[in-house]
């Protein structure tokens, strides 16, 4: 480590903008819960919170492996980056094999729910993000 002070997640740039993804998704949240349990009964709402809270960690875990890994060096947040990408989708793996093994897991709520967050989730927070080296980070509300 080259000296500089350790970053805390929780005033680092790509923490903030994990915990506006997870604001974002319980703004969402009941949406998919009301699909989930009229489609698919209290399998499809346990499915779609599951693929809730896995969306949520998700994004806050990849912000802290970024923000911890940025402060050793390029290489570091390199590795650290696709390490974590595949850590994290085989913790999502993993999660979803024993819920299924377990009989809970209704597949299309949680696939849908996975999917349109995840995705639906990114392309609403880039419209909040500053992309310029002034103004890191979240857009300043004005």
């Amino acid at each position: 480590m080259n000296g500089a002070p350790i970053v805390d997640d929780l005033t680092a740039t790509e923490g903030a903008i994990a915990r506006d993804l997870t604001r974002r998704a319980i703004w969402v949240a009941p949406v998919f819960l009301l699909v989930g349990v009229v489609g698919w009964g209290i399998n499809g709402l346990l499915s779609s919170v599951l693929a809730l809270v896995l969306v949520a960690v998700n994004f806050r875990l990849g912000a802290a492996i970024i923000s911890r890994a940025a402060q050793i060096s390029i290489n570091a947040l390199y590795g650290a980056v696709l390490g974590g990408y595949v850590a994290r989708l085989a913790l999502m793996t993993a999660v979803v094999l024993t819920v299924k093994a377990i009989g809970l897991l209704a597949t299309v709520p949680f696939a849908i729910t996975l999917l349109v967050t995840h995705l639906g989730l990114l392309a609403w927070e880039s419209r909040h993000v500053a992309m310029t080296l002034a103004v890191p980070g979240l857009k300043p509300t004005k």
